[in-house]
């Protein structure tokens, strides 16, 4: 059976971004369904056949995103390359991500997406997404092998980051406000997240 899980800063100023669109029952959902998703500014996702769509991001969301792709591309070696959203993460048929960031080997790189998991996954918390990207995108990603998840919080400010060690996530790194987070996986890496939301 599919299931659509609307996630929305605020359910009560009108429709919501699932109305009108044609989806299949009876069955999970696809990465074929995913192609018949309107071009509406939100973001449609799958996990294990659930669409998940998010509302465009606030303000404060996409500064933070700003910084912390400038912070990540400093250091980032050759073979890898840091993407910003939207760029599909095809971890499955039933499940496409878009992370806020990743950083991924340049030779797993398609034209229209990452057909792996990448290297590094970071997302950006707001209060329609906090919920799905600590729980069920950290599951997801952690199940297919993804090294490095990263959740800021433009709010706190903070970072939080875990590591894959023997198939689960550890947490590798904290830090919150003017200390900085420091790290050397998957590179050596120093982020203030007091600087994330300026």
């Amino acid at each position: 059976m599919s299931v659509v899980s609307v996630m929305s800063e605020d359910t009560a100023t009108g429709p919501t971004p699932t109305r009108g669109l044609r989806l299949p029952w009876g069955r999970e959902l696809t990465r074929a369904d995913l192609a018949t998703m309107p071009d509406d500014g939100h973001r449609y996702e799958l996990v294990d056949g659930v669409l998940i769509v998010s509302p465009s991001p606030r303000l404060r969301h996409q500064r933070a995103a700003k910084a912390l792709l400038s912070a990540l591309e400093r250091s980032c070696p050759a073979d890898l390359e840091v993407l910003f959203a939207p760029f599909d993460v095809v971890l499955a048929q039933d499940s496409v991500l878009i992370p806020d960031l990743i950083v991924a080997r340049r030779d797993d790189l398609t034209e229209v997406n990452l057909p792996t998991a990448p290297v590094l996954a970071a997302e950006v918390l707001s209060p329609s997404t906090r919920r799905v990207d600590l729980t069920l995108k950290r599951s997801r990603l952690e199940a297919a092998g993804c090294e490095h998840y990263w959740v800021v919080d433009p709010d706190v400010p903070s970072v939080l980051a875990w590591r894959l060690v023997a198939g689960e996530y550890v947490e590798a790194a904290r830090a919150t406000g003017s200390e900085p987070l420091v790290v050397d996986a998957p590179y050596p890496i120093r982020i203030v997240p007091a600087d994330l939301g300026a």
